[in-house]
C-alpha cells in the first residue's frame, strides 16, 4: 500500500475508558472518520482489566486504519491521599500495559502538592517522575504532560504544574530524560492570554502529542469587566469554533518535524455540548481534516 504523508499527522478524538463498555462507544464513532484514539482514565482505573480492555479495544477498531495514539492517565500523583496512591498505580500500570494497546506513549497531569506555589513541587515531582520515566523507558515508553493548569496558578493549585512554559523549563531541568515531553494544546495557553504559536517552534522536539481543544478570547469582557470579574473572559472551544488558525498550527507542527495525532478533546465547548456532543466533534474532524490539506491523500503525476 502506497503510504499517505497525510497520515503522519493523524486526527481522532478522546475515549473515557471508565465508561462501562468504551468498546461499544468506538464502535459507534470510528464510521464518522477518526483516524486515531486516545482512551483516557480520570484518577484510577475504576477496576478496569487493562488486559481485556485492550483486547476489547482491538476488536472494537478491527480493520479500520486507527491507531491508539495514546492512553492517558488524569490525576494527581504527587500526593499522598488514597486516590492520589491510586493515580500512581494507574500510571504504572498503563506504563506496563501501553503495549497491548499497539501504542508507545502515554499522557496526562504531573500531579502537584495542593496549595503550594508551583516550585515546591519541583522536589517531589523528580522523585516520582524519574521512577515512571524510567520505567517508561525501559518499556520503550514516552510520556506526555498534559498542559492544563485546572484552575490552578504559579502561586497554588491542585493537579498539574506542567501549565506554563517556565514550568516547563523548570521541569525539563529537573528530568532531562528524553522520554519526558509535552501534550499540549493551544487552549490552555489562550485561556491565560500566551500566544501558542511560538510555542511551537521552541517547544516541537518535546511536544509528544496534541490535544485537539481551543479557546475563544473575550476581548469585549475584557475590556469591560477584566479577568478577574463575573462574567468569563475565555470559553474553552471545539476546533473550528475557537480563536486559533488551525491550518497555521498544523503547519507549524509539519515544519518542526512533529509526526503523531491530534486527539479531539470534547466536553468542554459551552454550545457543542450535551446533545450536541457529537455533532460538534464530527465538525472539528472535518475541520482539522482540511486544515491537514484535506482528507484524502494524492499522490503526485509521475
Amino acid at each position: 500500500m502506497m503510504p499517505n504523508p497525510l497520515l503522519d499527522i493523524r486526527i481522532g478524538t478522546m475515549v473515557r475508558a471508565n465508561l462501562e463498555d468504551p468498546a461499544a462507544y468506538i464502535k459507534q464513532i470510528l464510521p464518522l472518520g477518526f483516524e486515531s484514539i486516545q482512551p483516557f482514565f480520570w484518577q484510577t482505573l475504576g477496576g478496569k482489566d487493562l488486559p481485556r480492555l485492550a483486547g476489547q479495544v482491538r476488536d472494537a477498531i478491527g480493520d479500520a486504519d486507527v491507531i491508539v495514539s495514546s492512553l492517558g492517565v488524569f490525576g494527581n500523583p504527587l500526593e499522598s491521599g488514597d486516590v492520589d496512591q491510586g493515580v500512581l498505580k494507574a500510571w504504572e500500570t498503563v506504563i506496563d500495559n501501553a503495549h497491548l494497546f499497539g501504542t508507545s506513549m502515554v499522557s496526562g497531569f504531573t500531579g502537584r502538592i495542593r496549595g503550594k506555589k508551583l516550585t515546591d513541587s519541583l522536589p517531589r515531582f523528580r522523585e516520582v517522575w524519574g521512577k515512571l520515566a524510567k520505567r517508561a523507558a525501559d518499556k520503550g515508553v514516552r510520556i506526555a504532560f498534559e498542559n492544563c493548569a485546572m484552575d490552578g496558578n504559579w502561586a497554588s493549585g491542585d493537579w498539574n504544574i506542567a501549565h506554563n512554559p517556565d514550568a516547563w523549563e523548570l521541569m525539563f531541568n529537573e528530568l532531562p530524560d528524553e522520554n519526558l515531553g509535552l501534550e499540549w494544546e493551544p487552549c490552555h495557553q489562550l485561556v491565560y492570554l500566551i500566544d501558542p504559536m511560538p510555542q511551537i517552534r521552541k517547544w516541537a522536539p518535546r511536544i509528544f502529542h496534541v490535544h485537539g481543544k481551543d479557546a475563544t478570547v473575550r476581548w469585549d469582557v475584557i475590556r469591560e469587566h477584566g479577568v478577574f470579574g463575573r462574567l468569563p473572559f475565555a470559553q474553552m472551544r471545539t476546533p473550528g469554533f475557537g480563536d486559533s488558525d488551525w491550518t497555521r498550527v498544523i503547519s507549524e507542527l509539519r515544519l518542526a518535524g512533529y509526526k503523531g495525532a491530534i486527539d479531539i478533546e470534547g466536553w468542554h465547548d459551552p454550545v457543542y455540548r450535551g446533545d450536541l456532543e457529537i455533532t460538534g466533534q464530527a465538525r472539528a474532524l472535518d475541520y482539522l481534516k482540511q486544515c491537514r490539506g484535506g482528507a484524502s491523500y494524492l499522490p503526485n503525476p509521475v
